[in-house]
């Protein structure tokens, strides 16, 4: 008995050969790819002195253009508000087809194929599609992160809707009423705090993504800051970056007095 109890205790920590392969695997590979990439502490140490002066450049701020600062702020900040608008409309109806316990198998498989599609593409690159598709301007980025916006809400969406409790949902079936009551008072009274927070999220994520989208010509501050750029106008390059953070602290600051008023 003690013989076994002995065993047990020595085999009760014992090494993960296969774990600690798999990790030795990985480390080599890393370095394999690191050689392949021509990443050395050489070219690291060169890009460091490289950003110190690139950073001199960019100091100290310079502010006289506000004008063009504001504008593109403005038209970033109404991107972003309009694309949430419409995704936040359009997904609504998207989550509750997407969810497999409300709607039937014939209706939320396609409905998730197509929120997977709108989630596969990266928002620049949708960006880039409707550029392309529609010119330059505000409209193609609205619509671009619309599209980012429907796959993001929607999927969170289905999946909070997935997780509710039926008994509600049958209580309000057993009265007789229909689908929309149904949907009114046994569904979103149950997920309507998540969808808020969903929303407030992707409001957030909207105002970031909107200054990304103008560099490939979807309007916003992102085409000011791209132009600034390629004229090495660094100093007013700096007032941009530091309007934006501006801007995103201050939108966290709303969305954070906003959730804490609906605890």
């Amino acid at each position: 008995m003690s013989g076994a109890a002995s065993h047990a205790a020595r085999r009760a920590f014992a090494p993960n050969w296969a774990a600690r392969a798999g990790l030795a695997a990985l480390a080599l590979y890393c370095l394999y790819a690191m050689t392949q990439l021509g990443l050395s502490g050489e070219r690291l140490a060169t890009g460091m002195g490289e950003a110190g002066r690139f950073l001199a450049r960019m100091w100290p701020p310079n502010f006289t253009r506000w004008e063009l600062l504001v504008e593109g702020l403005v038209e970033s900040i109404q991107i972003a508000l309009l694309s949430s608008a419409l995704g936040i409309v359009i997904s609504l109806p998207l989550g509750l087809m997407a969810a497999r316990n409300l709607a039937p198998a014939f209706v939320s498989i396609p409905v998730r194929g197509f929120i997977a599609v709108c989630r596969s593409l990266h928002y620049v690159i949708v960006a880039i599609l409707f550029v392309k598709a529609i010119g330059f301007g505000a409209l193609a980025g609205v619509a671009a992160l619309t599209i980012a916006s429907m796959g993001f809400i929607a999927k969170l969406f289905a999946e909070a809707i997935e997780e509710i409790s039926m008994k509600q949902v049958e209580a309000v079936r057993a009265t007789g009423a229909g689908l929309g009551a149904v949907l009114l008072y046994g569904v979103l009274p149950q997920v309507a705090s998540r969808f808020t927070g969903f929303c407030l999220y992707q409001l957030d994520s909207n105002l970031r993504n909107s200054t990304l989208v103008g560099i490939v010509g979807a309007g916003g501050i992102g085409g000011t800051l791209f132009a600034a750029f390629k004229r090495f106008d660094y100093d007013f390059v700096a007032a941009i970056l530091l309007a934006i953070i501006a801007l995103i602290f201050l939108a966290e600051l709303v969305s954070g007095r906003i959730r804490a008023a609906m605890r």
